[in-house]
């Protein structure tokens, strides 16, 4: 495993957002969801697509809040610009999980 010091970790903003918003995505090549996250005042509203329809439905997830990393340049998913990097974990079936704090929080809080 490589190892990365304290000032590159400190180079990856993770926050924590609401999602607002969330629709089904069906032009993406895998199965997914786009969301749009509100990461507070400081960040505002970001759009994502994430693969998470195995656990997941648009509907559940408005109000749900979400960890993401806010600083990597937006990338183009098929039709929609991806400006955050929803986090989650692997549930070693092809399925993923989302980080979540396990109580509520202030949007836009950072990780630390």
């Amino acid at each position: 495993m490589d190892q990365i010091t304290f000032d590159d970790f400190l180079k990856v903003d993770i926050r924590v957002g609401t999602v607002v918003r969330a629709e089904p995505f069906p032009e993406a090549r895998k199965p997914a969801i786009k969301l749009w996250i509100d990461f507070g005042e400081e960040i505002g509203e970001k759009k994502s697509s994430a693969q998470i329809t195995k656990y997941y439905d648009p509907e559940t997830l408005v109000g749900k809040q979400v960890i993401g990393v806010v600083n990597f340049p937006p990338r183009q998913i098929g039709p929609v610009k991806s400006e955050v990097l929803v986090l989650g974990l692997s549930d070693g079936e092809d399925g993923i999980v989302l980080l979540s704090p396990d109580q509520a929080v202030p949007d836009g809080g950072r990780m630390h």
